[in-house]
C-alpha cells in the first residue's frame, strides 16, 4: 500500500470510528423494569448518555485527533497516534463499567423517572434489566480505536510529510542591484541578516 493511501485510510478510519463512538453514545444501552410505592412496574430507559457520559468527550477529542493527524509532522503522528489508542481505552473502560454494573452507571435516569435517589434505594426498586447490544458495542468500538493508534504509531515514518501549505513563509529581497533603503534595512535587521554585506 502507498504511503499516501495508508496516510488517508488512517485519518479516516479514526474519524469513522470515533464518529461511531458519538452514535453508541446516544443509543439505549439498558432498559429497566422499575417498582415503586407498590406501583405497576414502568420501563425506564438509560442511553448511553446517562450509562456513560464521557462517551461524548472521547468521540470529539478522536474527531480533533483525525483531523490533526492530517497536518501533523513525524513526531505529533506518534502523540497522536498514542492518544487515539489512549481515547480507545477510555471508551473500552466507559463501555465495560457500565455493563459490570448497569444500576449504578444509569442511576441519574432512573432517579429522574422515578424521584428516588441513593444506591441502595434505587436498587430496591429496579426488578430487572435488559441489556442493549450498544454497550458491547462500544467495546468492541474502542478496540478498534486501539487498533487504529497502535497502526498509526507503527507506520507514523512512512507516511507523506505535511503538504507545504502549512509552512512559514519568508520573503527575500529582491536583488536586482538597486541600494537598499531604511525600511529594506531594517527588514533585513528583522530576519536577522546584515544589511551593510
Amino acid at each position: 500500500m502507498s504511503p499516501k493511501r495508508l496516510k488517508s485510510l488512517s485519518i479516516l478510519a479514526v474519524l469513522v470510528v470515533s464518529g461511531l463512538v458519538f452514535l453508541i453514545w446516544t443509543r439505549t444501552w439498558f432498559v429497566f423494569e422499575v417498582t415503586a410505592d407498590q406501583t405497576e412496574g414502568v420501563a425506564v430507559e438509560a442511553t448511553g448518555e446517562s450509562a456513560a457520559p464521557a462517551l461524548a468527550a472521547l468521540g470529539l477529542a478522536g474527531l480533533a485527533a483525525g483531523a490533526a493527524l492530517s497536518i501533523a509532522g513525524r513526531l505529533f503522528r506518534v502523540v497522536l497516534g498514542s492518544l487515539v489508542g489512549l481515547i480507545g481505552a477510555s471508551v473500552v473502560l466507559s463501555a465495560v463499567l457500565a455493563i459490570i454494573d448497569p444500576i449504578a452507571s444509569s442511576s441519574s435516569a432512573i432517579s429522574t423517572a422515578t424521584g428516588i435517589a441513593g444506591r441502595d434505594s434505587i436498587a430496591a426498586v429496579v426488578d430487572s434489566v435488559d441489556t442493549s447490544p450498544w454497550p458491547a458495542l462500544g467495546v468492541v468500538v474502542g478496540a478498534l480505536l486501539v487498533l487504529i493508534g497502535v497502526v498509526v504509531v507503527a507506520t507514523a515514518g512512512r507516511w507523506p510529510g505535511p503538504s507545504r501549505k502549512y509552512d512559514a513563509v519568508r520573503f527575500e529581497h529582491a536583488d536586482d542591484g538597486a541600494p537598499l533603503d531604511a525600511v529594506d534595512s531594517w527588514d533585513e535587521l528583522s530576519r536577522g541578516d546584515d544589511p551593510t554585506r
